[in-house]
């Protein structure tokens, strides 16, 4: 992938963090989290690990063709083994399976133009003017950075010239993974293992977005690039307060308590960070101003496709688009489509087409 297009596509996939090895016990276990110094935020006071099967699936329905979904979530627990029946009996009746909607950004570009543009690319992550992190906010909020950093990150120097943006997504990335959280906890790779076994094809959804001049491009980013205060600062929020939030959110995924789910705060960090980015100048310039809503459109035209052309059908969707009564689901249920939602779920306030939740272990009945 082009250089720049890997500076671009960092902050557009918001969050990100390395997934922590695998362990394979024979059965979901709880393990406590390893100690840290007394003044780090404590997390919950387990993490769930082993075997687990996550929650169950979403059925979208439309006479006798159907599409399961599965919520996936970020963060999860690092070290468990997602092993899930009804989905292993849902993929081996499938035809499709639609992958989670991303943006992928398409650049014109050759051999040399990749090697003139490296310096450049890594240019644009840094602040303007040689600026460091201290001479670009206010005093109070460098210093937690700093104590956040220290923890975190230590002695790196060159991250202080790193515009905000930058800094608090590797932050990010690395309170999460030393406090025992992955980006995906291997499920979207687990998913592919069980689909290539079955001979089933995964589609992407991609929201395609070519740039024509990508120099162009780079110097747009860095004359009217993010104001990224409101992410930095709420990434710093989410990590000094939101980590026991994070870690119950992810054990209630690999549990299968979407009760807990759905009631369970979000800090809303990626959301403050991807409104960086999709307002700041250079993205209208991009046609990146408005990619939530050309991912939904994308989204929503593979899965009715997907539901006209396959009797059975699977997808891989954020759980946020699941549990939101504006979501993905509501949208098609919106359009006459039947939605159920898995047992254990309390109904959501009536839509069109919507339904009672799917009996658990109903998948193989289909």
């Amino acid at each position: 992938m082009r250089p720049w297009i890997v500076l671009l596509c960092l902050v557009l996939v918001v969050p990100a963090a390395f997934a922590a090895p695998m362990q394979t016990p024979p059965s979901a276990t709880t393990t406590a989290t390893p100690p840290v110094p007394s003044d780090v935020p404590l997390l919950a006071p387990v993490v769930v690990s082993g075997v687990v099967s996550g929650p169950g699936l979403w059925k979208v329905s439309k006479g006798d063709h159907v599409l399961w979904v599965l919520g996936t979530l970020s963060p999860l627990p690092g070290h468990i083994q997602w092993e899930s029946h009804e989905v292993e009996q849902v993929l081996a009746q499938s035809k499709q399976v639609l992958l989670e909607p991303k943006i992928r950004l398409k650049a014109d570009i050759g051999f040399f133009g990749k090697l003139f543009l490296l310096p450049s690319a890594y240019g644009a992550r840094k602040n303007p003017d040689g600026k460091t992190l201290d001479q670009v906010m206010d005093p109070s909020t460098y210093q937690r950075w700093l104590a956040l950093k220290q923890k975190y990150i230590g002695d790196d120097r060159g991250i202080e010239r790193w515009r905000p943006l930058f800094a608090a997504q590797e932050l990010y990335r690395k309170a999460l993974k030393a406090n025992g959280l992955s980006n995906d906890g291997g499920v979207s790779g687990a998913v592919a293992a069980l689909a290539k076994s079955d001979g089933v094809p995964e589609t992407p959804v991609e929201y395609r977005v070519e740039i024509q001049h990508p120099r162009d491009a780079l110097k747009a980013f860095k004359a009217a690039a993010p104001s990224d205060m409101e992410c930095f600062s709420r990434t710093l929020d989410s990590i000094e307060h939101d980590l026991p939030a994070m870690t119950a959110r992810a054990n209630a995924w690999a549990t299968g308590d979407l009760g807990a789910l759905r009631q369970l705060p979000d800090s809303h960090r990626r959301d403050a960070c991807v409104t960086a980015i999709t307002s700041a100048g250079f993205a209208r310039q991009l046609g990146l101003d408005d990619v939530p809503a050309q991912l939904e459109a994308v989204w929503l035209a593979a899965a009715r496709k997907a539901l006209t052309d396959n009797a059975s059908s699977f997808a891989l969707l954020p759980m946020g688009e699941l549990l939101s009564p504006t979501g993905y689901l509501a949208r098609l249920a919106a359009q006459g489509y039947t939605v159920e939602a898995p047992i254990g779920l309390d109904a959501e306030p009536a839509t069109a087409g919507s339904a009672a939740p799917a009996p658990a272990g109903s998948a193989a009945a289909h």
